[in-house]
């Protein structure tokens, strides 16, 4: 199957991403068959690779040795005419067992309103795949009304499979089966499931969950993480519960968000060599969709939507709590040292930092009441501001002026409080931001400066009080 050509305006965009894995052109959603497989790390993804809409679904493949050098590699999965999966090879993973690659996915198919599981298998690294020519789950258990996204790992001597659904009662759910080899399954029954609960913010877990994964620790403790899909709307947000297994049952706490920002969906898990677990998402358009996956006039005019997050290192703390950091690998994507700044700024009296490259790995730390400013156009009407808010002590990031294009989403969103200093990284690149806490939480979110710059960082406050900061930023 060929691929239609890049047109070379595509990758000269300036939201195109420099550092974010995606194709150089077309649509592409949730990341797919995370493995450690043949001495690569291999990232398989939703793709069409026929247009910038979401349709069509392919696995498009990305591997590399190091999380840095990466290569692109033709299609690994395509549909199959007249086959089970010919409506498109939806959303799964991948496991290596035995010098084989073996993916399962979603088999879509436009007289289907489930999505049954299927598998197909490499032996030349990942690069091809056979199809298994069957379904390993043909049909879903009675009371569901949603049913997509395998994911496989190894348990002891056995195999383990969650799949995302929605019951017939409006709860989400984490369905389980189990194998001995990987070939035949048997239903175990409701992992988890739960009633729509609020996260906080507005949002909530939703009546359907897609890409279920499950996320284990050496302590014993685990966390479901669900993609909290409304039958209406489409994807909403992601979220995890934090428990523990026990008696064969997942005894979880309350839900909680998993990234804090608008932008960020279908987390996927990869359990690398030396015990991390690494995590990457689908970071989607903010562009002028009426929501995620609609017609965007916009997007057809850029010829390319969605990028995947830069990896990110799963951990726990002791009360369950998921704290994420970069992958420790992207410091080594650190050029030259732009900013090295420091000191107190008074109100009403900004202090200038200095310019920063469109992709920017920046530190900071901010005394409540700090405000530090991403200005990306000339006259500084186009900004995108980081405050440390200061009554609430929260961590606002705030796009309502980060484009002067009037079809960009606006929003300001918080992340909780973590003390009278607020210390964060932010990875940044053209058009998505990744904003991480010392204490591991996460907001991510995409905007798009139309401003020809250059970019440069601002440091003053927003409180009536002098206020500490510390600023660094590299080039990557």
């Amino acid at each position: 199957m060929t691929e239609t050509p890049v047109r070379p305006a595509v990758t000269l965009d300036p939201h195109f991403p420099a550092v974010h894995l995606r194709p150089p052109a077309n649509w592409l959603n949730d990341p797919n068959g995370l493995v450690f497989h043949d001495g690569h790390y291999h990232v398989y993804f939703q793709y069409n690779p026929h247009s910038a809409r979401h349709a069509d679904m392919h696995w498009g493949h990305f591997r590399s040795r190091d999380l840095l050098h990466w290569e692109a590699l033709p299609v690994a999965l395509a549909p199959t005419p007249g086959g089970d999966d010919e409506g498109g090879v939806w959303s799964g993973n991948a496991v290596s067992h035995e010098g084989r690659l073996t993916a399962f996915y979603s088999a879509r198919h436009p007289e289907r309103w489930h999505q049954p599981v299927t598998s197909a298998e490499s032996t030349d690294g990942g690069t091809t795949f056979t199809k298994r020519g069957r379904l390993l789950i043909p049909e879903p258990p009675d009371g569901t009304v949603m049913f997509r996204d395998p994911y496989v790992w190894r348990d002891g001597d056995r195999w383990r499979m969650l799949v995302g659904a929605g019951l017939a009662d409006g709860r989400g759910a984490a369905l389980e089966y189990d194998s001995d080899d990987l070939e035949d399954w048997r239903y175990r029954g409701v992992f988890l499931a739960r009633a729509p609960q609020p996260l906080g913010d507005g949002r909530n877990t939703e009546e359907g969950w897609e890409c279920a994964q499950y996320a284990s620790f050496p302590d014993g403790s685990g966390a479901v993480l669900v993609s909290a899909w409304d039958p209406e709307e489409g994807a909403s947000c992601t979220a995890y519960f934090p428990g523990r297994e026990s008696d064969g049952t997942f005894r979880a706490g309350e839900a909680r968000l998993l990234d804090h920002g608008p932008d960020f969906y279908a987390p996927a898990l990869l359990r690398a060599p030396d015990g991390r677990l690494l995590m990457w998402a689908w970071l989607w358009e903010a562009r002028d969709a009426e929501r995620v996956g609609a017609p965007s006039g916009w997007t057809d005019e850029a010829g390319w939507a969605g990028m995947l997050s830069l990896p990110r290192e799963l951990t726990t703390a002791e009360d369950g709590t998921l704290r994420q950091r970069p992958a420790l690998e992207l410091t080594a994507l650190r050029r030259d040292r732009r900013i090295d700044a420091a000191g107190e700024v008074t109100p009403g009296d900004a202090v200038e930092l200095g310019s920063v490259s469109r992709a920017a790995d920046v530190t900071a730390r901010l005394g409540r009441g700090g405000r530090l400013r991403l200005l990306t156009s000339a006259d500084g009407a186009e900004y995108l501001d980081l405050v440390h808010d200061p009554g609430t002590g929260e961590l606002i990031v705030d796009r309502d002026h980060a484009s002067l294009d009037p079809r960009a989403r606006r929003g300001r969103w918080r992340l909780p409080p973590e003390g009278a200093t607020a210390e964060v990284r932010l990875l940044i690149d053209h058009s998505a931001v990744e904003v991480f806490t010392a204490e591991g939480r996460t907001l991510t979110l995409r905007f798009y400066p139309v401003g020809k710059g250059p970019w440069r960082l601002r440091a003053d406050t927003v409180g009536e009080r002098r206020v500490a900061y510390e600023v660094r930023a590299w080039d990557l």
